[in-house]
C-alpha cells in the first residue's frame, strides 16, 4: 500500500497523535545533537512542548501533516511558510519531519517527502543540525532523487541546509 498524507489542522484526532509522538521525536533529536545542547534532554521542554504544538495548529502559515501508510499514521511533518520578509528567496521549510522507528529505512520517508515536495510547488529549503548525520544523509539522498541532483547544499552556522525549487504541485493544498 502506498504512502500518503493528510492535512491534520482541523482533525482532533491527528493532532492527538503528533502530540503522543511528539517527545519521541524530541527524544530522537536530544540523542543525536551528542550533548550539545541544541536539542533539549526529553521532557525539557515539558508544559512548553503543548505550546508549541499549539502553534502549529494556530498559525496559518504552518502545515501540520500526518504521513500514513496503509490509513495508519506512520510520522507527521510541519510544512512552514517563512517570515513574510524571507519569502523572497523561500517558500517552502520542512520545519518537523518524523517517522516512527518501526517505519524507518523502508522508504516510507522517501515517499512522503516527494508527496509533499510535489504538494507544495515553490522554492524549498531543508534544514538539518550538522551533527545529526542520519537526517543530513536522509535529507541529502532525498533531496537529490526528488530534483535530479540540482540542489544547492551549504553548511551554516553548524547547519546542513538544502535548497532547491519544485515546479508541480497537486490540486489541493
Amino acid at each position: 500500500m502506498p504512502v500518503t498524507i493528510r492535512d491534520a489542522q482541523n482533525n482532533t484526532t491527528d493532532r492527538t497523535w503528533i502530540q503522543r509522538q511528539y517527545p519521541e521525536y524530541l527524544d530522537d533529536l536530544s540523542q543525536l545533537s551528542m550533548n550539545t545542547g541544541v536539542f533539549p534532554a526529553g521532557g525539557e521542554y515539558g508544559e512548553r512542548e503543548q505550546e508549541l504544538l499549539a502553534r502549529w495548529f494556530a498559525d496559518d502559515s504552518s502545515h501540520p501533516l500526518i504521513l500514513q501508510k496503509n490509513d495508519k499514521p506512520i510520522g507527521f511533518a510541519l510544512v512552514s511558510r517563512p517570515p513574510r520578509n524571507q519569502r523572497d528567496t523561500i517558500d517552502y521549510r520542512m520545519a518537523e519531519f518524523f517517522i516512527v522507528p518501526a517505519q524507518r529505512r523502508t522508504g516510507a520517508g522517501r515517499d512522503a517527502a516527494a508527496l509533499i515536495f510535489s504538494r507544495f510547488a515553490g522554492a524549498w529549503e531543508i534544514t538539518e543540525f550538522l551533527y545529526n548525520k542520519p537526517a543530513v544523509a536522509f535529507w541529502r539522498s532525498v533531496v537529490g532523487q526528488f530534483t535530479g541532483g540540482r540542489f544547492k547544499e551549504q553548511t551554516v552556522h553548524g547547519e546542513v541546509r538544502q535548497t532547491f525549487t519544485t515546479k508541480h504541485a497537486s490540486a489541493r493544498r
